[in-house]
C-alpha cells in the first residue's frame, strides 16, 4: 500500500534532516517538497519507518508493506500545486511497480485514527481519485440508513477493527468529508457503504 503523510515541520530541508537522523528513528521512502522537489531516502523493496502502530485492511505492521510519502505541510495550509503534480507524477511507477490498488492508497489517519490525523482536511484527495490515484464517492445515496452499521462498513472499507467511534468518524471525514463536523448522519453512511463495495479484496496488499 502506499501511506500518505504531513511532515508538521517547518521546511523540507528540516524534514529532510531529521528523516535521515539514525537518532529519530523514523524515516520514509520519499519525501516532496512544496515546490516539487522530491528526495527518494529508502529504497521501495526495504522497510521505512514511517507508519508505526496501526493497521489497515486486517493488515498490521505497515511499515513492512507499505511505501510512505512524506508532504512537505505544516497541516495548516494547503498543499500547492508543484508538490500535487509532483505527487502524481510519483505515484502511478510506485502503483505499477507493486500492483496497488488505488484503495490501497490510505492516509496516515486512516490506518491510525486514535492518534495520528494526516495528511489532514486540507489533502485533495478527490484529485487524486480523479486520475485514478485514490478513491472517492459522489454518486447517489445508496439504499439504508441504519447508522449503528457505519462502524461495520467502515471496517469492511479498510479502517482498524474496534477504534472508537469518535476517531473513526474522525478519520474518515477527514479524507471524505472535509470541514464536516457533528453528529454522523446519513450520508457518511452512504459514503462508506459505497466506498465498502470498492474494496472487493480482503486479502493483505501486496506491498
Amino acid at each position: 500500500m502506499i501511506v500518505l503523510h504531513h511532515t508538521a515541520m517547518t521546511s523540507a530541508e528540516a524534514a529532510l534532516e531529521r528523516l535521515c537522523d539514525p537518532a529519530a528513528e523514523v524515516s520514509a521512502h520519499y519525501l516532496i517538497a512544496g515546490d516539487g522537489r522530491i528526495w527518494q531516502m529508502v529504497d521501495e523493496a526495504d522497510r521505512a519507518w514511517h507508519a508505526g502502530a496501526g493497521s489497515w485492511a486486517g493488515c498490521d505492521d505497515i511499515n513492512s508493506r507499505s511505501i510512505g510519502i512524506e508532504l512537505d505541510n505544516t497541516g495548516a495550509h494547503p498543499f500547492a500545486e508543484p508538490q500535487m503534480a509532483a505527487l502524481e507524477a510519483l505515484m502511478p511507477g510506485i502503483m505499477a511497480r507493486w500492483s496497488i490498488a488505488p484503495v490501497n492508497v490510505i492516509a496516515h489517519s486512516d490506518m491510525a485514527p486514535e492518534r495520528k490525523s494526516d495528511p489532514g482536511a486540507r489533502f485533495d484527495w478527490q484529485r487524486l481519485a480523479r486520475l485514478g490515484l485514490s478513491v472517492w464517492h459522489e454518486g447517489p445515496p445508496v439504499e439504508g440508513h441504519d447508522l449503528s452499521r457505519f462502524g461495520d462498513f467502515a471496517q469492511s472499507f479498510g479502517y482498524p477493527k474496534d477504534t472508537p467511534h469518535e476517531d473513526l468518524l474522525h478519520a474518515f471525514r477527514l479524507r471524505f468529508r472535509p470541514w464536516k463536523s457533528g453528529a454522523m448522519d446519513a450520508r457518511d453512511l452512504e459514503i462508506i457503504q459505497a466506498l465498502t463495495r470498492l474494496h472487493v479484496d480482503h486479502n493483505a496488499p501486496n506491498a
